[in-house]
């Protein structure tokens, strides 16, 4: 007897489960192939363009409103700005209000990046979008959305108080 699930058959009803895992694990496939292609054609990273996509469009704004614009967490955000800097890409400075803000604006190198670099979903899934009706495109956004705030880790008071056993999931590379 095998410890291996036999292969679904016509007659067995399909999990929805398991196909949504398959299909996640899918796109985290593809988006590891795009962000390794962008990387190579431009030297940074998926969370690099991330960040110079959300300075341009919020324009010189603090490290925790980027942190929240493009979902990363706060310390995430600064290992990327270090990068970001390092490449001349990116120039913190202190808010002369409130010195303990940190504002970020991009340099002209950043803005060049960004004009250079393609785009973070690709020719095949952007052409593919365009063929659906607005209505489907609309009715995706709305599904991944969901997808995407149901995977999200929440803490409730009472998984506070657990003790850490290193499964917690660890920040993007920078």
């Amino acid at each position: 007897m095998s410890d291996f699930p036999s292969a679904p058959t016509a007659d067995a009803p399909v999990d929805p489960t398991a196909s949504l895992v398959r299909s996640v694990r899918r796109i985290a496939q593809a988006i590891d192939v795009r962000s390794r292609e962008i990387a190579r054609l431009t030297g940074l990273t998926l969370p690099q363009l991330l960040v110079l996509q959300s300075i341009r469009a919020l324009g010189e704004v603090s490290t925790s409103a980027i942190s929240r614009d493009v979902s990363m967490s706060p310390p995430t955000v600064v290992a990327v700005l270090d990068k970001l800097e390092a490449k001349g890409m990116a120039v913190r400075y202190r808010s002369t209000i409130d010195r303990r803000v940190v504002h970020v604006r991009l340099t002209d190198a950043g803005r060049q990046a960004l004009t250079t670099s393609p785009g973070l979903l690709g020719d095949g899934f952007i052409a593919g979008l365009a063929r659906l009706s607005l209505d489907d495109q609309a009715a995706m956004a709305m599904a991944v959305d969901r997808l995407a705030t149901m995977m999200q880790v929440r803490t409730s008071p009472a998984s506070e108080q657990d003790v850490d056993d290193g499964s917690a999931p660890q920040p993007i590379p920078a």
